[in-house]
C-alpha cells in the first residue's frame, strides 16, 4: 500500500531534522570532550654549568664529556627556531665563566624570548654570574632554602717581594709602558699608584656593567641594585621581597609555575633538549675501526661540502714559540705560534673560504711570537674578523689590530699595549743552599740573561733599548691597523688594560658583538649573500683523544700537565699562587713579552 504523497514529505522533513538533532549533539559532546581533554605543553629543559671551553672540541664521544659554548648556544638558537615549544626551562647548577661567555649565553637567552618562548631560570645556588646570565630570563625561580651570593666586586693582588727577600731572590725586571703592571707583584709589596688606578676604572666598569644588566632585566633602578648588592647575600625569601627574583619554589613545582596556577594544561619537560646522544656503539670491526678513529681525532661523521665557508679560527692560552699544547707548567692552554699559522694557511690556501674569523681569548705571552702570528693574518689575503672572548689583551690585542673588523663583548679585557722583560737573580739563594758558581765569560754583555745576578749597567741599557724597540713596533703597528694618529694611540697604550666597553669609547675596537655577528659581518666581506648556506671550518683541529687521556707525546708538556694536577689536588690556594707566578716561567723561555699583568675573577 502506497502512503500519501503529502505524508511522505513530512515523514522525509522529520527524518531530517531528526538527523541534524543528532549530528548536533554529536558536535557539541565533542566540542565538550575536546574542551575537557587538557593541552600539552612542551618545555626544553637544559642544564647550565660548568665553564664552556671555546676552541675546537674533540669528535664524537670524547667531546661530547665537556659541553662547549658553541653548542650550549646552538641548543638555545633550536629552540628558538623550534615551533613545537612552548619555552624552556634553565637549570643553574654553578657556573664558571668570563665575562665573554656571560654575555654570549645572555644573548642566547634573548633569542629564545624574541621568538615568543618564555624563559624561566631555576638557581639552585646563585653566584654573581649566574645570577646575571639567569637575570636575562624571563622569571627566575628559587627553592627556599637557597641563597643568592650577590656581593659585588673585589681585587686582590698578591706580592712576593719579601717572599724574594727572605730567599734572597732579587727579581730584575723591565716595562715600558708606565700602566704595564706585570713585574709589580715581584718587584713591590703593593700596588703602585698607576696599577691601583687602572684597577679602580676596571672595577668601576664592571660594577656599572653589573648594576645595569640587573637594572634592565629586572626593572629595578641603579640605586635599589646598588643598595640590594651592598646588603648580600639573601636567602631566598628575602631575595624575592627586594624583586631580584620572582617564585619561591622547588622544581617538582615548576610545571604549575610554568602553566599559571589556574591552567589544567600538562607541562613535558623536555630534559637534555638538543643535547646529541653520544654514539657508545663500537662493537664489531666497524665499531672498532670508529674507535680508533675517534682516538686518532678523525671526525668520519663530518663531511665537507663544495659551498662558501668562513674560517674561525680559535686564538686561545698563553702565546709562545712553537706548538699550541693543554697546560704549561702550573696550568693554562698554550697558543703556539707554528700551530696558529699553520690554522691561517690552511684558511688561506682554501678557495672556498670566503673570510676569516678569528676568536681571540688570549693574555698574551711571547712578543716575537705574537709578531710571526700578527704577520700571517696580514698576509693572508682574505677578509679577517677578530671577535674578542673574555681577554684579548697585550699579544692578544697584537694579533688582533690588522683586521678590518674587531668585535669585542661589553667585558672583554684588552689593550695592555706595552712590554716587559727581565729575570730572577738567585745567586743569592744558590749561597744559601750551598751552591756556588765559578763563570767565565767573553762580551762585556754575555750575562744579560744568566739567572746569578741582575743586569749590570751596560746590560740594563742594552735590553731597555730592546724593549722599547720592541713598544715602538707594537704601537705603530697598532696605530697603522686602528687607522689612528701615533700619539693618540701611543697615549691610550703605555700597558694599559680596558674592558670592551671603554675600548670601544677610546676606538681601540669598532664594535660590541657576539661571535656570531662577528661570523655575520664576516659573511658579508666574503661576499655571501644573505640567506645563502654556508660552512664554519674550525681551526685548528683539536688535540687527539689519544693525547687527552694518555698526555702529549711532548715529554715535557706531560710532565707539566702532572705538575699542575698534583697542585690542584693537594693544595688549590697554593697551586692559585703559584699560578700567578707563571710570568717567572715565560720570561725564562722569551726574553720580551706582551702579556697581560693580572687576572680577574667574579666569584
Amino acid at each position: 500500500m502506497s502512503m500519501p504523497v503529502h505524508k511522505s514529505r513530512w515523514f522525509l522533513v522529520a527524518l531530517l531534522l531528526g538527523c541534524a538533532l543528532i549530528l548536533t549533539q554529536n558536535s557539541v559532546s565533542a566540542a565538550e570532550e575536546e574542551e575537557a581533554k587538557p593541552t600539552r605543553e612542551n618545555w626544553a629543559h637544559m642544564v647550565i654549568k660548568g665553564s664552556y671551553p671555546e676552541g675546537p672540541q674533540m669528535p664524537g664521544l670524547f667531546g661530547d664529556v665537556t659541553e662547549s659554548l658553541s653548542k650550549v648556544v646552538s641548543r638555545l638558537e633550536k629552540a628558538a627556531e623550534d615551533k613545537s615549544l612552548t619555552g624552556v626551562v634553565l637549570h643553574f647548577k654553578g657556573t664558571e665563566l668570563g665575562w665573554a661567555k656571560l654575555n654570549e649565553l645572555r644573548q642566547a637567552i634573548q633569542k629564545v624570548r624574541k621568538s615568543d618562548k618564555k624563559v624561566f631560570a631555576w638557581i639552585e645556588t646563585g653566584m654573581t654570574k649566574d645570577y646575571l646570565i639567569a637575570s636575562a630570563c624571563d622569571q627566575i625561580v628559587m627553592p627556599e632554602s637557597a641563597s643568592l651570593i650577590l656581593l659585588g666586586l673585589r681585587a686582590e693582588v698578591s706580592f712576593y717581594k719579601n717572599l724574594f727577600d727572605i730567599l734572597d731572590i732579587k727579581p730584575d725586571i723591565l716595562r715600558v709602558g708606565k700602566y704595564k703592571s706585570a713585574a709589580e707583584p715581584y718587584t713591590r709589596t703593593e700596588m703602585s699608584e698607576a696599577f691601583r688606578e687602572e684597577m679602580e676604572a676596571l672595577l668601576d666598569n664592571y660594577f656599572g656593567q653589573i648594576t645595569g644588566m640587573i637594572s634592565e632585566s629586572r626593572g629595578l633602578s641603579a640605586e635599589k641594585v646598588e643598595a640590594a648588592i651592598n646588603g648580600g647575600p639573601y636567602m631566598a625569601a628575602e631575595a624575592k621581597k627586594l624583586g631580584l627574583i620572582d617564585h619561591i619554589a622547588y622544581e617538582d613545582q615548576l610545571p604549575k609555575l610554568l602553566t599559571g596556577e589556574d591552567s589544567k594544561n600538562e607541562v613535558k619537560l623536555i630534559k637534555k633538549y638538543a643535547k646529541k646522544r653520544a654514539d657508545t656503539d663500537f662493537s664489531g670491526i666497524a665499531g672498532l675501526i670508529k674507535l680508533m678513529d675517534l682516538l686518532a681525532g678523525i671526525d668520519s661523521s663530518q663531511r665537507i661540502g663544495s659551498g662558501p665557508r668562513i674560517a674561525v679560527i680559535y686564538a686561545t692560552g698563553a702565546i709562545m714559540s712553537g706548538s699550541s699544547a693543554q697546560g704549561s707548567l702550573l696550568g693554562g692552554n698554550v697558543l703556539g705560534s707554528d700551530t696558529f699559522i699553520k690554522a691561517v694557511h690552511k684558511a688561506a690556501d682554501d678557495d672556498q673560504v670566503k673570510a676569516i674569523v678569528v676568536r681571540v681569548d688570549s693574555p698574551g705571552g711571547s712578543a716575537l711570537a705574537s709578531d710571526l702570528m700578527w704577520r700571517a693574518l696580514e698576509e693572508a689575503g682574505k677578509p679577517i674578523v677578530v671577535s674578542m672572548g673574555d681577554v684579548a689583551a697585550s699579544g692578544g690585542y697584537y694579533i688582533s689590530m690588522g683586521a678590518e673588523r674587531i668585535f669585542a663583548e661589553p667585558g672583554t679585557l684588552t689593550g695592555s699595549i706595552g712590554v716587559v722583560g727581565g729575570k730572577l737573580a738567585i745567586e743569592g739563594l744558590y749561597k744559601k743552599i750551598g751552591i756556588t758558581t765559578s763563570v767565565i765569560s767573553r762580551g762585556s754583555n754575555s750575562g744579560t740573561f744568566s739567572p746569578l745576578n741582575g743586569f749590570t749597567e751596560s746590560e740594563r741599557v742594552a735590553v731597555t733599548g730592546m724593549l722599547n724597540a720592541i713598544y715602538k713596533q707594537f704601537t705603530e703597528k697598532a696605530a697603522a691597523g686602528r687607522k689612528m694618529d701615533y700619539n693618540k694611540l701611543e697615549a691610550l697604550a703605555r700597558g694599559r688594560v680596558y674592558t670592551g666597553e671603554m675600548a670601544l669609547k677610546l676606538g681601540l675596537v669598532d664594535q660590541l658583538g657576539t661571535l656570531d655577528e662577528a661570523i655575520d659581518h664576516a659573511r658579508k666581506l666574503g661576499k655571501i649573500k644573505e640567506g645563502e648556506k654556508f660552512e664554519k671550518l674550525i681551526l685548528p683541529r683539536p688535540t687527539s683523544p689519544f693525547e687527552q687521556i694518555f698526555g702529549p707525546v711532548d715529554g715535557d708538556t706531560q710532565q707539566h700537565q702532572q705538575i699542575s694536577r698534583m697542585l690542584d689536588s693537594l693544595a688549590p690556594g697554593l697551586s692559585e699562587q703559584l699560578k700567578k707566578m707563571d710570568l717567572i716561567n715565560l720570561l725564562a723561555r722569551e726574553k720580551s713579552l706582551t702579556i697581560m699583568p693580572f687576572e680577574i675573577r667574579v666569584q
